[in-house]
Parts: C-alpha cells; sequence; structure tokens
C-alpha cells in the first residue's frame, strides 16, 4: 500500500460518534490522571501510529490545531493521515504545535522547545502524545495530585530516560506546561501537568 491510499484508508468509521467516544475517554482520563483507558474502534493509523495515538489525532485535531511529529512519523504516511482525516494542519515549528507525536523510543530532549503557555493563557502550551513500549509492566511511578483521591501507581514501560527530570521541571512552572499523554497501542494515560510523579522502589 502506497503512502496515498494509507492515508485515504483506516479512519474512524462513524467519524462524529467515535470522536465523541474517544473525548469522553480522554476527558475521563485528565479527571482522573493515572487510570488506563482503551479504545475500542475500528481504527488503522499508518505505521509507527499507534492506534490510541491516532484516535487521539482524529478527536483533539482540527484545522485550528498545527501538528507536530517526530522524525519518524514525519517521515511515514501519518502527515497526510491525520491531515486528510482530522483536517490538522502539520508544522516542523516546535513553538507552533498545538499537538505534537512521538512515535515509540523517540527522543524526547526538552519540553522547552514546544509552547508551554502563558501566565495570561496557560492553555496556550502543546499536549505532548508519546507512544511507549506499554502501560503495566515497568518501573512503578506513584502518581497524586487533583483528581487523584490518595494515589494513583502506573508502572510503563518505555518512557524516555530523561522523563522524571523533565517532568518535575514541568510541574515548577505551574500554571505553564504540558501536559502529557502516554499510549501504547489501544491504550492511553492522561498525565496533566498538575500531576506530581514519584519514582518508586523496585
Amino acid at each position: 500500500m502506497n503512502l496515498n491510499t494509507e492515508a485515504l484508508v483506516g479512519g474512524f468509521q462513524e467519524p462524529v460518534f467515535n470522536a465523541q467516544s474517544v473525548f469522553k475517554a480522554a476527558m475521563d482520563g485528565m479527571a482522573r490522571p493515572g487510570t488506563v483507558q482503551t479504545v475500542d474502534l475500528e481504527i488503522s493509523p499508518p505505521a509507527p501510529l499507534g492506534a490510541a495515538a491516532g484516535a487521539l489525532g482524529l478527536t483533539l485535531c482540527d484545522h485550528d490545531t498545527p501538528v507536530w511529529l517526530s522524525a519518524n512519523l514525519a517521515k511515514s504516511s501519518a502527515p497526510a493521515w491525520l491531515g486528510f482525516h482530522s483536517g490538522a494542519p502539520m508544522t516542523t515549528d516546535k513553538l507552533e504545535a498545538r499537538f505534537a507525536f512521538f512515535e515509540a523510543s523517540a527522543m524526547l530532549s526538552s519540553f522547552n522547545q514546544f509552547s508551554l503557555g502563558s501566565q495570561e493563557y496557560p492553555d496556550r502550551s502543546v499536549t505532548l502524545i508519546l507512544e511507549i513500549a506499554a502501560l503495566d509492566g515497568g518501573k512503578e511511578l506513584a502518581l497524586s495530585g487533583p483528581g487523584i483521591k490518595t494515589i494513583q501507581m502506573i508502572a510503563p514501560v518505555g518512557l524516555p530516560e530523561t522523563f522524571q527530570r523533565l517532568w518535575s521541571d514541568n510541574r515548577a512552572i505551574f500554571p505553564r506546561g504540558v501536559d502529557v499523554i502516554l499510549t501504547a497501542g489501544r491504550r492511553f494515560v492522561c498525565l496533566p501537568r498538575t500531576t506530581k510523579i514519584t519514582a518508586t522502589e523496585m
């Protein structure tokens, strides 16, 4: 299948109802950080874009939300697929992006390359969507903060090595900062900037 053909297929079967379903899951995930959400829809984004990441892209992105893609995604048919199914423009300017997608194992050296919002308009920051190997089976992390009654545990596999430091720096500039969604296949976990993440012993 060539790139042009890949861009035309694999989107939502029922765009309005499917987008509503994924949006509800995303809002639930943001309201309850660390809870695993599942995309149970027929959707087949072009590799290396995962199903949950693709579904979130078609739900959250539109013609007013420039999208930045990591190197391997940008070289795939993902830009054409997201553009065709969501109408979102692609950008190579990280500061312009409202959403940024990373394939599994992509380098993530800094959040500061992206828009962090301002004190007056903190909502004008980017949301990072990071594909990882799995949402469980890794080193446990303890989440706390708004939307979490006591402690919520997650154990992601394949987080960038710099993630813990980057997240600490991110929380230090609140209300500015990025929000992150971790995806693995058809599952995802939301990490709003208000969430504190603490490493635990294995």
